[in-house]
């Protein structure tokens, strides 16, 4: 049996969160096994008891735990190093790159694959980073998500220093994302502003899915506030529409629980209501990219990042006649 272990937090992981923390130092410890150890106070910093989010400083003592007690089998969970990644997964990973500077990495991610493991995941993004190391010393890191069946723009940090900025800039809603999606039926009016708070509520019966988020009342105490700014770019009669999508807040599953108010879900999306396929021959998937990402660069500049279409949206877009190379932001004009 292992003992606890005191470590000194490094320069470089200077404002990170002390879960990510931990994410970087022991890939193979879950986060819910982190969230108990944390809660029981076995892990400490500077000797005092500490929360996930707790930004560290450079200097600070950590206190971990003889982590083979609750990891288990930890080597069966390892995330998976370069040796362990298929050529076919590296040379996809490699692919996806939309930028790279060094200190910050854009992928446009495949729709399907998740952005990180979970007990019945056990290929995604996060267990294939270090497949963008190259001859950096530090491995890539995640500074948002994505769903697993949304794909575009997914931001990584490539120092510890940059994640920490990155990240306070999403939670401070410095970050313009805009997405693309394609809904079922055309959203009236044919722009506007939801403002609708969202919970994540049981759904009894329905198998596997039970949870889902859904719109609630202002007064339910359940709901977060949420708002999305839309815009119709284009439509085939009252059929379908390409809709541009513009998330002023950031709360999982938003979008697709907003275009379901408004009585157009995307197409694809069958847990939040769009029974109707598209037809045959175009691909029955989830059609919800990220498009665009805008944000302060650690370095003190704007960075700018757009990801083409994946097949099967260029396929549709195809089929409804839609132009893709619009080269207009839809909100240009939009104050927030």
């Amino acid at each position: 049996m292992s003992a606890a272990k005191i470590l000194e937090v490094e320069s470089e992981e200077a404002g990170l969160r002390l879960d990510r923390w931990f994410r970087r130092r022991f890939p193979q410890l879950a986060h819910g096994r982190l969230e108990k150890l944390l809660r029981t106070g076995q892990v400490r910093v500077d000797g005092g008891r500490a929360k996930a989010g707790l930004r560290l400083d450079a200097g600070q003592m950590v206190r971990v735990p003889p982590l083979d007690q609750v990891t288990g089998n930890a080597a069966a969970r390892e995330a998976p190093s370069h040796a362990n990644i298929s050529r076919a997964d590296r040379a996809m990973m490699q692919n996806a790159i939309l930028h790279n500077d060094g200190v910050v990495m854009a992928l446009n991610k495949p729709p399907g694959l998740a952005v990180q493991g979970g007990s019945r995941t056990v290929r995604h993004i996060d267990g294939m980073l270090d497949a963008l190391r190259g001859e950096s010393k530090e491995r890539p890191r995640l500074v948002h998500r994505l769903d697993r069946d949304t794909s575009g723009v997914l931001l990584l940090a490539c120092t510890a220093n940059a994640a920490a900025k990155l990240a306070r800039s999403f939670q401070g809603r410095e970050a313009r994302k805009i997405y693309w999606a394609l809904t079922m039926g055309v959203p009236h009016p044919r722009q506007g502003r939801i403002r609708a708070p969202l919970a994540k509520v049981n759904m009894a019966g329905e198998g596997q899915d039970q949870e889902r988020i859904s719109v609630v009342d202002d007064g339910d105490a359940r709901g977060k506030p949420a708002e999305t700014v839309y815009k119709v770019m284009e439509s085939v009669g009252r059929h379908v529409a390409w809709v541009a999508f513009l998330p002023l807040t950031g709360r999982t599953h938003q979008l697709r629980a907003h275009a379901a108010l408004l009585g157009t879900p995307i197409a694809g999306d069958r847990k939040y209501g769009a029974e109707q396929p598209l037809p045959s021959g175009l691909a029955q998937k989830l059609h919800l990219h990220a498009r665009s990402l805008e944000i302060p660069h650690p370095n003190g500049r704007i960075l700018s990042v757009t990801a083409p279409l994946p097949q099967h949206m260029r396929e549709t877009w195809k089929f409804f006649g839609f132009n893709p190379n619009l080269a207009e932001d839809p909100f240009a004009e939009l104050d927030p």
